[in-house]
C-alpha cells in the first residue's frame, strides 16, 4: 500500500446544507444539484458528502453520532490566513470551538466544526513548508 490518502468522506444529516456550507467556503464542485453523493477536489486528494446513513451503511460500522476521533487540517502560510480562514468559516455558519491563538509546539492555529459536527483545524506551522497548491512539506 503506497502511503497516502485519496479520498475522504465526511458523513452528512442534510447533503444540501453541508455543501451549502463548503460553498460557502469557496470550494467547488461538479456534481449536479440532485446528486446523492457531493465531491470536491481537495489538493490532490478528494473530499467526499454523503449522507450519514449511507456512508454507515457501506462502511459496515456502527454510529455512535457526534464527533468521531478524527480531526481535519487546513493548513495555511501565515498567522494572519488562519485569521482570514476562521472568519471566512464564521460567516459560512461554522462554530469556532478555539479562537487563534499561538500552539505549544510553536504555530498558530484555531478549529472551526461544521453543521454535521467535523471539526476542521486551521494552522499556520512554522516548520512545515505549502508550495504553490497548497502540498504541505515535512523537514527533511
Amino acid at each position: 500500500m503506497e502511503q497516502r490518502v485519496s479520498l475522504v468522506t465526511l458523513g452528512v444529516n442534510d447533503l444540501a446544507r453541508a455543501r451549502g456550507f463548503y460553498e460557502a467556503l469557496g470550494w467547488q464542485t461538479g456534481a449536479a444539484p440532485g446528486d446523492d453523493v457531493v465531491f470536491f477536489p481537495a489538493g490532490g486528494m478528494i473530499l467526499g458528502l454523503w449522507g450519514r446513513g449511507q456512508l454507515t451503511e457501506d462502511s459496515a460500522v456502527e454510529d455512535r453520532g457526534g464527533y468521531g476521533g478524527v480531526t481535519l487540517a487546513y493548513n495555511v502560510r501565515s498567522p494572519a490566513e488562519v485569521d482570514a480562514t476562521i472568519e471566512e468559516a464564521r460567516s459560512a455558519g461554522a462554530v469556532i470551538t478555539r479562537e487563534p491563538a499561538d500552539t505549544f509546539w510553536g504555530g498558530y492555529s484555531a478549529v472551526f466544526v461544521d453543521p454535521d459536527g467535523h471539526p476542521w483545524e486551521v494552522a499556520h506551522n512554522p516548520h512545515w513548508s505549502l508550495d504553490d497548491e497548497g502540498r504541505v512539506s515535512l523537514p527533511a
